[in-house]
C-alpha cells in the first residue's frame, strides 16, 4: 500500500498474474527506472503517520484501474459518472488495464459520446451549440490563415484534418435533417 508509512510486504508474482491481466512485462530490475526508489528508507521520507483519513466514496463507487486495490486517501469528484458515456467508461476501467490501447481508446469513445450528448442536450435549450462561432471559423476567415503559418505551431501536421473532424459531424446532422425534413414532406 502507497499510503502507509511502513512499506507491507507486497503481493507474489504470481497473484499478481493472476489478478492483473498482462502483469509482468517489468520483471526485471534492469529495465525499470523506478527500481531506486523502491527502496525501503523510513527516515528519507519523512512521514510521520500510519495511514491518512480516508474520503468517503459517495454514492457510486469511484472508478479505479484494476490495477490499484484501493482509491488514494483524496480523490476528486467534480465529474461523476453519468449516462452512457458514464457506462462506457466504467467498462473500461473493470475490464482493461491501464497498459492497454482498449482502456483508452473506450475513455476517449466515453468522451466524445458526452460531447454528442450536451450538443444534444443544447439543442433543447433557448441558445444551443453554434458550431460555426464556437470553433474559431469566423476569426480564421475575418484574418486569414495567417494564425495557422509560420508560428512554430505544434498541431501544423494534422491541422488538414481539423474542419473534416469538427465540421464533419455537424454537416452529416445537418444532411441527415435534411433527409428527415424531405422524407416527412413526401409523405405528406
Amino acid at each position: 500500500m502507497p499510503y502507509t508509512a511502513n512499506k507491507p510486504e507486497p503481493p507474489s508474482r504470481e497473484e499478481l498474474r493472476a489478478r492483473i491481466p498482462g502483469w509482468g512485462v517489468d520483471l526485471d530490475p534492469a529495465d525499470r527506472p523506478s527500481v531506486p526508489r523502491e527502496r525501503f528508507d523510513p527516515g528519507a521520507t519523512g512521514a510521520h503517520w500510519d495511514f491518512p483519513e480516508r474520503q468517503p466514496e459517495g454514492d457510486q463507487p469511484r472508478e479505479r484501474s484494476i490495477e490499484h486495490g484501493m482509491l488514494p486517501p483524496v480523490f476528486g469528484t467534480s465529474a461523476p459518472l453519468h449516462g452512457v458515456s458514464g457506462a462506457i467508461r466504467r467498462f473500461a476501467y473493470d475490464r482493461f488495464s491501464e497498459g492497454r490501447a482498449a482502456h483508452w481508446l473506450l475513455l476517449i469513445a466515453g468522451d466524445r459520446v458526452d460531447a454528442w450528448g450536451a450538443h444534444v442536450r443544447s439543442l433543447a435549450t433557448l441558445r444551443p451549440d453554434n458550431p460555426i462561432t464556437e470553433t474559431g471559423v469566423v476569426s480564421e476567415l475575418r484574418h486569414g490563415l495567417t494564425a495557422r503559418v509560420g508560428r512554430k505551431r505544434a498541431d501544423v501536421n494534422h491541422q488538414w484534418i481539423d474542419p473534416i473532424l469538427v465540421a464533419g459531424p455537424w454537416v452529416l446532422v445537418g444532411l441527415g435533417a435534411a433527409a428527415g425534413v424531405r422524407a416527412l414532406r413526401r409523405r405528406r
